[in-house]
């Protein structure tokens, strides 16, 4: 099997047609014909055929490529009807970049990368067969459920399913540190060891000490986070999965933590070589607080972590800064330094223009909507994880005195244009739960004891969606529109429902339920009072339209699901998230995740065959109109979308603004001098998402003058 000679193959030039109109048209047909010489040219050539599947099955166990064990719950003739099923079904790739994106990265290959093991319909079926456990009647609903495209796990758990030689299932994870050389030591070495297996990290800071605090009553001893960060950086580095992928991770620091301009400035292109960080990411911890400080042009202080542990007996994270705020201005105890909260705020937005960062988590709107007992303080690589921790004490051994929690992400995500067409929207959903429980059953990180014990604890699992916008487009639906956000309220509401009742039916069959149930807001019933009173259900023609034939629960049932709770309980913590999507969206043929398509044909740079073009799914010239990029379209729309589903997910998204260095002319109103993207323009986008109730914001990306896209180098590792 060989892409080295692409002179030699047809399908990379007949896709490349593709960017070349003809009379003023997109030629289409190319890609489809790109699609079937891919197979001719480079998939049937280079699969290794069997005579059957159980010749084929007891290859890949006799080579160890596929673990025997998982097999070995199932008959062979169940595994016989099973692969039956699958090729009953007739899938076929929609796309060039769907197939291609399966086969480079996802097919398993003999060893030497000659030849093809795995057919999209086998690599369904092992993962079918791998989450139901042996349950014949889940196994053959979730090969269902992902031949269709209704239900794709993320990468790391699509891809290692079932293979001897693997990965870990989850996509990345969050650990944090407290104001200690114990617990500094202990969280690089985390993240050396959760880099090696693959994940992104996500770390915050913000409980360290500031630069020039203390060390054992020695004033200015502390050097601050700025060396912290340069020591996790370079551990990414260092621990870069087998030379293959360079390791990922972020670094959380709150807005009051008297580093914060510094841990801006790292990451500005003119930075010192000293504290410049080039591949580490960047997120702000963002209280109310700062908003009304920002909107009201105060001056704002910043806080010594280091003094408020000693006066209030917590770390820094755990403080709400927002209650607290004027008591720590007034308290002589606790040091701090003022500032302006305009100057920073345009900082962040300045910083956002050139690189896309920082992150952003509005602290306590997350915490405001979480049900659960206990403080969200930072969130993971792509900003949609928002769970409770507990910190750690570490002792001079490096060894645990308390042993707190830490968090792994368990992701897989539906397919709206696919499920909304499901035979049974709910049965659809209950059994992507039921994959996805495994995948948090099954997950033993046992190189953190902390995320360990957070996921043993917690049970805790993010179901997302991706193609909105081209369900939207498919179904003549301008993004943003009222019907479209009307949409994506009973869309979120019913993954809500599904996935809140299966998690009440695993407690009920378990007799098992989440740590700490018993204080949530799910036990005393108060979770549910929006839905019970009524309040989420189709109102216009064409939403109640869309939604014919799928079951919309009423008031009377959430009430019942509410007393079924109280009773039983929930096995998970947490249920939904929505994850920015990477290479499964392809494969699925949809756009990724919530947010719009930026272009109707994308160009991507692939390292093995050069550009790829993938037209938009469903384009035509029924669709075309609907196809808006996100550069030329008014983000406020954007986050009006977000919003709506953000009610009824209990974690975050990842929202990514999309702006144009020159922004066309009355897109947005308070553009009255110039055209040109201002720090102001973010800053108002900011404050708008914070009162819509958006818990996070991913990257801002820019779309330059000269084509080039800031902020648009999404991490692999976290990306699902």
């Amino acid at each position: 099997m060989s892409l080295k000679t692409l002179q030699d193959v047809s399908y990379y030039k007949l896709n490349n047609e593709i960017n070349r109109p003809v009379h003023g048209q997109i030629p289409l047909n190319k890609d489809q014909e790109a699609l079937a010489a891919f197979f001719e040219e480079n998939v049937i050539p280079n699969t290794m055929v069997f005579k059957d599947i159980h010749e084929k099955l007891a290859y890949l166990v006799a080579q160890d490529y596929l673990e025997a064990e998982f097999l070995q719950q199932y008959t062979p003739a169940f595994l016989e009807k099973l692969y039956d099923f699958l090729t009953a079904q007739n899938f076929r790739f929609k796309s060039f970049m769907a197939a291609y994106k399966y086969y480079s990265q996802y097919a398993l290959k003999t060893n030497d990368g000659e030849y093809y093991l795995e057919s999209y319909e086998d690599r369904v079926a092992v993962n079918a067969l791998y989450f139901a456990e042996g349950n014949e009647e889940l196994a053959l609903q979730l090969a269902d459920e992902m031949i269709h495209q209704r239900y794709q796990p993320a990468t790391p758990s699509f891809l290692n399913a079932g293979r001897k030689r693997r990965g870990e299932l989850v996509s990345c994870f969050l650990i944090q540190i407290t104001d200690d050389m114990n617990a500094i030591g202990r969280g690089i070495n985390s993240a050396l060891q959760l880099s090696r297996i693959g994940g992104g990290v996500g770390i915050t800071l913000s409980n360290l000490r500031e630069a020039g605090a203390p060390i054992k009553g020695y004033e200015g001893a502390a050097s601050g986070v700025m060396p912290v960060m340069k020591l996790f950086e370079d551990s990414f580095s260092y621990s870069n999965q087998l030379g293959q992928r360079q390791g990922a991770g972020v670094v959380y620091l709150n807005v009051f933590h008297p580093d914060i301009i510094n841990f801006l400035s790292a990451k500005k292109e003119n930075a010192d070589e000293k504290i410049r960080v080039k591949t580490l990411s960047l997120g702000v911890i963002v209280p109310d607080k700062f908003y009304e400080l920002a909107r009201k042009n105060e001056d704002m202080y910043l806080f010594s972590p280091y003094s408020v542990e000693r006066v209030y007996g917590m770390p820094f994270s755990y403080l709400d800064i927002t209650a607290e705020y004027d008591k720590l201005v007034a308290d002589p105890r606790i040091k701090k330094t003022k500032i302006k909260a305009r100057d920073l705020e345009n900082e962040i937005s300045k910083l956002q223009q050139e690189s896309g960062y920082p992150y952003i988590v509005n602290i306590d709107t997350a915490n405001r909507a979480n049900p659960i007992d206990g403080k969200i303080i930072m969130s993971n690589l792509c900003s949609e994880i928002l769970q409770v921790q507990k910190p750690s004490l570490i002792n001079g051994k490096q060894e645990y005195e308390v042993l707190g929690t830490d968090i792994s992400c368990n992701l897989g995500s539906t397919n709206i244009v696919n499920l909304m067409a499901s035979p049974d929207f709910g049965r659809s959903v209950k059994a992507m739960t039921r994959a996805l429980t495994y995948v948090t059953d099954h997950s033993h990180i046992d190189v953190v004891p902390s995320i360990e014990k957070g996921n043993q604890e917690a049970h805790t699992i993010g179901l997302g969606a991706m193609g909105l916008h081209t369900y939207f487009a498919k179904n003549h639906m301008e993004y943003g529109s009222a019907e479209s956000i009307e949409f994506t309220d009973i869309y979120f509401m019913l993954l809500n429902y599904w996935t809140l009742t299966e998690s009440n039916l695993i407690a009920r069959e378990r007799g098992i339920v989440f740590d700490g149930f018993e204080k949530s807001a799910y036990a005393d019933g108060s979770y549910f009072a929006d839905y019970t009173a009524g309040q989420h259900v189709p109102r216009s023609q064409k939403v109640k339209e869309l939604f014919a034939g799928i079951f919309i629960p009423t008031a009377a049932d959430w009430r019942k699901l509410q007393k079924a709770v109280a009773k039983d309980g929930l096995y998970h913590q947490n249920r939904l998230a929505v994850a920015p999507n990477g290479s499964i969206s392809y494969i699925n043929d949809t756009s990724a995740s919530l947010h719009p398509i930026t272009r109707m044909i994308e160009e991507r740079q692939e390292k093995k065959i050069g550009k790829i073009y993938y037209p938009a799914a469903y384009l035509s010239n029924d669709t075309l109109p609907y196809y808006k990029s996100a550069y030329d379209m008014d983000m406020r729309k954007v986050i009006d979308v977000y919003a709506a589903a953000q009610k009824h997910i209990d974690q975050g998204m990842s929202l990514t603004l999309f702006m144009r260095s020159e922004i066309p002319a009355g897109l947005y109103e308070w553009k009255t001098d110039t055209n040109k993207q201002t720090t102001r323009d973010l800053n108002i986008l900011r404050h708008y998402a914070f009162n819509k109730g958006i818990k996070s914001i991913y990257y801002v990306r820019t779309f330059t003058d000269d084509n080039e896209e800031i902020g648009s180098n999404q991490c692999e590792s976290c990306v699902i």
